[in-house]
Formats: structure tokens, C-alpha cells, sequence
């Protein structure tokens, strides 16, 4: 019979509170969407990082007689003014010799760090040159010996990829020492402005949504303060009273909680998987799996409970008067 009664009481509120209990639900809804959305975007940098670090190389370029004439016009630039940038001293001993060669290689396949060697000669770079950019003016005037022989090293672990331009820059025989992590960490960086960017929004969409069920649990108390007096005086506890009020803004909750659930798979379904249809039309992007949405739903399910009750009952304790 209670819980019966305590149902119709639930009914009722919703009832004389529609316009309100929408806007909760809205407001819920968008800002728990947010709140899985960010998670969600969180997996898939995270998986990005996994992939494209795990197929960067660090390139260890060679010196060849270019640079080393280079050089050497730069070295002679500088001792006739100031003492110009570093550039003069890149390749000032010539081009690579063999010993060198052979030492660098040594020297990286002996690091614990380096899982792989492998070495490309001019040819080969220009080989891989043409292959890509052939279809360029630039490529027209490039010829086989203005290409340097270089070191592509695959790492065990590719986020200490430092260590290998610690190691050999500014060593004989080395021109210089690259990787692609500089413009990775700079899309990783903008991917986490952004997730930050969702999470603030996120905030603001919480704050709203509790002002929202507290509004809307301060009317219907006051609504209903006739009843809950009469419960009073019946010997009914507070938290009896209570009870319906707190119900009603989990319920709320709840159905927003689903709602945001429902547009975190819309948005699976037809932006990743079908329709937009990313990851057939970006297949270089590892994007993230049904696995991650499915394990996010429960954590938004719980938070669209939780968080409208606890609003609910915070607010009771304070403008519940009968």
C-alpha cells in the first residue's frame, strides 16, 4: 500500500510540474551526452596514440657531399661576419664515411630502447621520393646524390623517442635527427583542448540541470505542502515524506540518463560505423569500438540516477517546511 501510495505521489508531482520535469530531462540528457562523449574521446586518443605512435620511426639522416659543401659556404659565411647560426657546423667534417656509418648502427642496435634498424641509402630515399612526390615540379630537379642515406629505427617504446635525439644529434656524420611525434603531439593536443572544451560545456550543462531540479523540488513541496502537513501530523518520518519528491527526480533523471545514452549510440552507429560512416571513409583513424560505448552506458545510467536524487534530497533538507 505504501508503495503504491508513494507511486501516485511520483504521478502527480510529474504531472504538476510537466514543463519543468522536460527541461530537467533536456538538460540532463545533454549534459550526460557530454559526459560520455568526453570519456569516449578520451578512449579514442588514447587509441590513436597506441596506433600512430606505435608506427612512427625515428630517422637518422646522413650527411652527404651536399651537405658537407653546404656546410662548409655556411662555415665561411659565418667566420666573415659573426659566428651565424648552428648551421655551419652540421656536416662541417664532411660527408658520412663508412666507419661512421657502421658505428651509428652498432651503437642503435645496442640500446635497449631500439626494437629495429632499418638502413635506407640515397637511392632508396630517392626511390620512395619519387613514388610520392613524382607528380611535383620539385620532383624534376632532385637527383639520387641530393638525397641522404638515413637510419629508420622503430622503437619498443615510442614515447622515448628523446633519448635518440639525445644520443646522436651533432654526432660526425649525422645531419640531423627527426621524428613525426612534434606534429602527432600537436593533433593530440588539439583532440584534448577539445575534450576539455566538452567537458566545460559539460559543467555548465550539470550546474544548470541541478538549479533546474532544485527549482522544480522546491515548487512541487511547496505544491504539495498541505499534504506532506497532514502527513505530518499522522506520525508519517521526513523521510517518508521525502520519499515521493527524491523519486521523482531520479525518475527524471533516469529518463534523461537514457535519452543520453540513446544519442551516445546514435552517434556510434551513424557517425562512426554507418551513415557519415568515418571510420570506412578515415581508415587511417583507429576509431573506438562498441566495447567503449557499451562500458560508458552503465556509468551514465548511474550519474542520471544519483545526481538528481542527492540534488533532491540537499533540497528537501533545506526547504521541505511543513
Amino acid at each position: 500500500m505504501r508503495a503504491q501510495f508513494v507511486m501516485s505521489e511520483i504521478g502527480v508531482g510529474l504531472r504538476r510540474n510537466l514543463t519543468m520535469t522536460f527541461a530537467v530531462i533536456i538538460s540532463v540528457a545533454l549534459s550526460l551526452a557530454l559526459f560520455g562523449g568526453s570519456l569516449l574521446m578520451r578512449d579514442q586518443v588514447s587509441a590513436m596514440k597506441g596506433y600512430w605512435y606505435d608506427k612512427v620511426n625515428v630517422s637518422i639522416y646522413l650527411c652527404n657531399e651536399a651537405d658537407a659543401k653546404d656546410s662548409a659556404d655556411a662555415k665561411g659565411g659565418g667566420q666573415a661576419g659573426a659566428a651565424g647560426g648552428g648551421g655551419g657546423a652540421v656536416c662541417s667534417k664532411g660527408a658520412v664515411t663508412a666507419e661512421q656509418k657502421k658505428s651509428i648502427e652498432t651503437d642503435l642496435k645496442a640500446m635497449d630502447l631500439v626494437d629495429s634498424v632499418h638502413y635506407e641509402s640515397s637511392d632508396e630515399a630517392y626511390k620512395h621520393y619519387k613514388e610520392r612526390f613524382g607528380h611535383t615540379a620539385l620532383a624534376s630537379v632532385i637527383t639520387p646524390d641530393q638525397m641522404p642515406d638515413s637510419f629508420r629505427v622503430k622503437l619498443k617504446q615510442p614515447e622515448k623517442y628523446k633519448v635518440i635525439t639525445s644520443s646522436f644529434a651533432g654526432r660526425d656524420g649525422v645531419q640531423s635527427v627527426e621524428d613525426q611525434h612534434n606534429q602527432l603531439d600537436n593533433l593530440f593536443g588539439m583532440l584534448s583542448a577539445l575534450n576539455w572544451a566538452a567537458l566545460g560545456i559539460m559543467l555548465i550543462m550539470l550546474v544548470v540541470a541541478l538549479l533546474l531540479i532544485v527549482n522544480t523540488v522546491r515548487v512541487s513541496a511547496f505544491s504539495r505542502r498541505r499534504e506532506t502537513g497532514i502527513m505530518r501530523l499522522v506520525g508519517a518520518s521526513s523521510f517518508y515524506i521525502q520519499v515521493p519528491f527524491i523519486m521523482e527526480a531520479a525518475f527524471a533523471g533516469l529518463i534523461g540518463a537514457v535519452v543520453a545514452c540513446g544519442m551516445l549510440g546514435v552517434g556510434q552507429y551513424f557517425v562512426i560505423d554507418h551513415g557519415v560512416a568515418l571510420r570506412a571513409k578515415m581508415e587511417l583513424i583507429n576509431f573506438i569500438g562498441w566495447d567503449s560505448v557499451l562500458t560508458k552506458l552503465p556509468l551514465v545510467l548511474a550519474i542520471g540516477v544519483l545526481m538528481p536524487s542527492l540534488a533532491a534530497f540537499i533540497a528537501l533538507r533545506k526547504y521541505l517546511k511543513v
